[in-house]
């Protein structure tokens, strides 16, 4: 046997073993040839075999690491079939109930929508902060009203350049959040009475913001791994007078899918058939696994329909709210809706965001808190597999930091989160994620904190909950 497959061999049984776990970085080449005392060819060799055979991975400018196991023990959800018509929304109060119960700090977080704030470079942001105030120029306050501030949206605008977009800074205007964003989106496109298209499970926000706004929704069946079905997209384009189409398309919230480049383009195709805007939410864009991004959808979007929300809430600065869209052909109209809505977004923070991004290895950061998501997916993914029942189905994310759990069909979520309350361990059970209240036997779990003992035995819990209301 060759000394390059004698290598790939060894580090292919570590692997196997549970001695490099996924998320682990390997050996750089330089340190590999001194530990095995063997040549810089072999290594590379033996690394690249290793690859083909899906095992590791090389990240840009951070060396090779082990790849997380997409095959789990237990197989996807199904994607669900909504009731088909357009539905009044009554949901907030319900939402509101839920999502109280879990803002104590000593609970578990699996139910929350943030990662921990440990893995943002709070303090670096904070000088950038603090000299964009001593230096703030009292013009500021006139000339950073919205869009926003110029050097904030040229950085967006150079962002969205290395995706294969070109965006104008003169289209980006700069929100208080993403939240902000998509509710300026809805209203600048739609009236109340109006039916817009969400996906199936959806972000309970979206459904929030909607019936704030007086507005219908139909919702779209979404498969947990690919998203949102064209052709019942399509098939509701043509049954209903939709206004707006309000998707995520990057490792959505709840399920964590990510719609296949070709779909997009597909998607956009099908929406400028019809002349519907595209309102798409994408805070977990940056927040992909693999070696490179998923698509953007401004690069494809000749027609000026997408209205592209994003935020640096979930990748960079919680807290900070500071969110933008890139509007197309909305632009005057969103900038105006800024305007009288809110008047403006925080200066200093604009400031402060634009020098970072310019300064501070936003990038770098992201390869980090990149490899530290996905690290704590499969640590997750294999508590629960250890500790939650047959007939458990759970998402393999590409990206962000939620898992979509499908359990056996006598489950009650809402049962389950009560229950699992009192134990101290919050869980969003699936119904806030849906405007007729389906997906009562799913729930999704945050695996954004790196607190892995303290999550492992709250996923121990879980599933002995679990396996008390099946027994009842």
């Amino acid at each position: 046997m060759s000394r390059y497959q004698d290598l790939a061999d060894q580090t292919e049984g570590l692997i196997r073993h549970g001695t490099l776990r996924p998320g682990d970085k390997l050996p750089s080449i330089r340190q590999a040839c001194r530990i095995h005392d063997v040549s810089p060819v072999t290594v590379t060799q033996a690394y690249y075999r290793l690859e083909s055979r899906g095992l590791i991975e090389a990240r840009p400018k951070s060396g090779y690491f082990v790849r997380a196991h997409l095959n789990t023990a237990f197989p996807e959800p199904e994607m669900r079939q909504p009731h088909a018509g357009s539905s009044a929304l009554a949901v907030s109060d319900f939402i509101f109930q839920i999502l109280d119960s879990v803002r104590d700090p000593d609970i578990v977080p699996l139910g929350s929508s943030f990662p921990a704030p440990t893995h943002y470079p709070l303090d670096k942001l904070g000088r950038f902060l603090a000299q964009a105030a001593r230096k703030l120029d009292p013009l500021a306050t006139v000339t950073d009203l919205p869009p926003g501030n110029e050097a904030l949206r040229r950085q967006l605008a150079l962002r969205y350049l290395n995706q294969g977009a070109q965006v104008s800074p003169q289209e980006i205007i700069i929100t208080a959040g993403a939240m902000e964003g998509l509710n300026l989106c809805l209203q600048a496109v739609t009236r109340p009475g109006d039916v817009i298209a969400v996906e199936s499970p959806t972000f309970y926000a979206g459904l929030q913001a909607s019936e704030r706004l007086g507005l219908k929704v139909v919702e779209i069946p979404s498969h947990p791994r690919d998203g949102v079905s064209l052709p019942a997209l399509e098939t509701a384009l043509r049954t209903h007078p939709i206004k707006a189409c309000l998707f995520m398309l990057n490792f959505a919230n709840p399920a964590g899918s990510l719609v296949r480049d070709a779909n997009k383009q597909a998607l956009l195709a099908l929406l400028r058939q019809y002349d519907v805007p595209l309102i798409e939410d994408d805070v977990y864009g940056e927040l992909y696994f693999g070696p490179t991004p998923p698509r953007c959808t401004k690069a494809d979007d000749s027609a000026g329909l997408v209205m592209h929300v994003g935020s640096f809430s979930k990748s960079l600065a919680p807290g900070y709210r500071i969110g933008w869209v890139a509007a197309g052909r909305y632009a005057s109209q969103i900038q105006r809706q800024k305007l009288s809505l809110s008047l403006a977004t925080a200066v200093p923070i604009q400031i402060a965001l634009a020098d970072y991004l310019r300064h501070g290895g936003y990038d770098q950061h992201l390869r980090r808190l990149r490899h530290s998501l996905l690290t704590q997916s499969v640590r997750m993914i294999e508590a629960i597999e250890a500790h939650f029942p047959p007939g458990t189905r759970l998402t393999r994310p590409q990206g962000g930091y939620f898992l979509w759990l499908e359990l056996p069909a006598q489950i009650d979520t809402l049962r389950l989160h009560q229950a699992a309350l009192e134990r101290g361990i919050s869980i969003a059970p699936g119904p806030i994620f849906s405007a007729q209240r389906e997906f009562r036997h799913h729930l999704r779990l945050n695996f954004g904190h790196p607190d892995s003992a303290r999550q492992s035995a709250a996923i121990d819990v879980l599933g002995e909950l679990i396996r008390a209301q099946l027994a009842a």
